[in-house]
């Protein structure tokens, strides 16, 4: 039996999969929707998503999560407020999953501030579940995904929006020194998924508007290209098996090439809104999978369930034919997706994207 993990590797592979693999993610007030919808939890389940199992290291218990709470006055922090895995301060807001951010450092005058801030050494983290839990979706067929995280948000985060921007361009001594920090959080992550036997390492960064990179190139691959490169190396090196995911939002066209020729293989979530797919895949479609094209702006809130329909036979007819696709919405679904279109969108890349 063919497994999703078979088809994974014919995918990235440029072979042509038994199906095309997919799969979404939803708000939680939409999850709960759905659920009722299909009568389960298991939504993944009922669509035919693609099985995926995650690794990454949990905290031993001798270890004491850090206390960032003496980077915020006592009364700073609203009700709700919860401190983030790097120490950020995330505020509730107005959307449905997004945060308002305070950042601990904002308010830094010096470099050994920054030097002095305190990070999870995960390399002190406990990973002996890998062994059976890549041996269990072995035999279950599931892809094995290596969580990495983010680089560049976390340090915005941090530091604060507009505080790291100005560091890059007057300060990159202090840029550098929290962007150190937080990749090498992330190198142990994906090398030691790799080592384990992780089939893809799931990184990246929101690095472009709708309109093009927010800063300029060459200092894109100053302070974020030069450090995922390291890492994506050190993965290749460790597991040449092992594929690299990255994520950004945005017009990411200027950076493909780069990113390619740097280790990624996987690129999410192409936003048909601002991106000439057809494009890209013509100049690189050999080289990357696409993993999204299915546009979170436009077909799925406001389009038919027709037209749903229509844009995955469409996305699969120009660039899944030879592997190389992965079929999702480009952004988690929020709460004004109908159900019938989230109904589309799995019925037609089961009856479109099914080879065998």
């Amino acid at each position: 039996m063919i497994t999703d993990r078979d088809d994974f590797i014919a995918t990235v592979e440029h072979r042509r999969p038994s199906r095309i693999l997919y799969r979404a993610g939803f708000t939680p007030d939409l999850h709960r929707r759905v659920a009722e919808h299909v009568g389960t939890e298991k939504i993944g389940e009922h669509y035919g998503f693609m099985g995926m199992t995650n690794l990454s290291p949990n905290r031993p218990d001798h270890i004491e999560p850090i206390d960032y709470r003496r980077f915020y006055g006592k009364d700073e922090l609203p009700e709700g407020t919860r401190i983030s895995p790097v120490g950020a301060a995330q505020v509730p807001s107005g959307f449905y999953h997004f945060f308002g951010y305070i950042s601990p450092l904002r308010n830094a005058t010096s470099l050994k501030e920054l030097e002095d801030y305190p990070l999870d050494d995960c390399a002190q983290w406990d990973i002996s579940h890998y062994e059976e839990t890549v041996s269990s979706a072995r035999a279950a067929g599931r892809i094995v995904v290596g969580g990495v995280g983010h680089m560049y948000e976390s340090a915005w985060q941090i530091r604060g929006y507009e505080e790291f921007l100005i560091d890059m361009m007057e300060r990159p001594a202090w840029a550098e020194c929290i962007l150190d920090k937080l990749i090498e959080q992330a190198r142990y992550k994906a090398v030691t998924a790799a080592k384990a036997g992780a089939d893809y390492v799931h990184c990246g960064d929101d690095v472009a508007s709708q309109v093009s990179l927010m800063f300029s190139k060459p200092m894109w691959e100053k302070f974020m290209l030069s450090r995922w490169r390291r890492v994506w190396q050190e993965v290749k090196e460790a597991n040449p098996d092992c594929r690299i995911w990255y994520h950004s939002d945005g017009n990411v066209a200027d950076i493909v090439g780069d990113l390619i020729e740097a280790g990624v293989d996987i690129l999410n979530p192409l936003q048909p809104e601002c991106l000439d797919c057809d494009a890209l895949h013509r100049r690189y479609g050999d080289r990357l999978t696409f993993d999204g094209a299915i546009g979170t702006q436009s077909t799925m809130p406001f389009g038919s369930a027709e037209e749903v329909r229509a844009r995955v036979k469409e996305v699969i007819e120009k660039y899944g034919q030879n592997g190389g696709l992965i079929i999702s919405p480009t952004h988690i679904l929020e709460p004004e997706v109908p159900l019938e279109n989230i109904d589309a969108l799995f019925d037609a890349c089961r009856e479109y994207g099914q080879f065998e």
